[in-house]
């Protein structure tokens, strides 16, 4: 995939976004652009636009929003106060997956990151992406920590 933009959300994408989320099974946690979902969306759009600490971006091709992920940067006291970036939210669409999509965005997501002096990109993924793992690992991650997470 040759021409592809990387740039910040805007609430236009909002619906391509949700769309990208609904298509993975596993990881749309039962999201679905209905009438009944869109404000809760566009509630927490605005939120993610107005915290200094969260950007959202799309991949674009050809005026088609194939991807999209979230970073969130967080300072730490540890690592002599290292800020750390979270990317959250990774989806390619599943048309376009091995296009090296996922590699561009990474990297965006890197050099932001680095932009803003950060020490660290980190994030989570299922145990059942198996080929998302091996991914992440060919671009430079390393498994270094066992998540949990707890339903509130």
């Amino acid at each position: 995939m040759a021409a592809l933009l990387m740039r910040r959300a805007g609430r236009d994408d909002l619906e391509a976004i949700i769309r990208l989320h609904e298509e993975d099974e596993l990881g749309a946690h039962g999201d679905a652009w209905t009438p009944a979902n869109v404000p809760a969306y566009e509630k927490a759009f605005a939120a993610i636009g107005a915290s200094p600490d969260n950007l959202l971006f799309v991949a674009v091709a050809e005026g088609v929003v194939v991807g999209t992920f979230q970073l969130t940067f967080i300072p730490n006291l540890t690592g002599r106060g290292a800020l750390r970036v979270k990317v959250e939210s990774v989806k390619v669409r599943a048309s376009e997956r091995s296009q090296g999509i996922g590699a561009r965005m990474m990297a965006h997501a890197e050099e932001v990151a680095r932009q803003r002096g950060a020490a660290m990109l980190e994030l989570t993924s299922n145990k059942t992406r198996k080929d998302a793992h091996r991914f992440y690992e060919r671009i430079g991650f390393s498994r270094s920590h066992e998540g949990f997470k707890k339903k509130l």
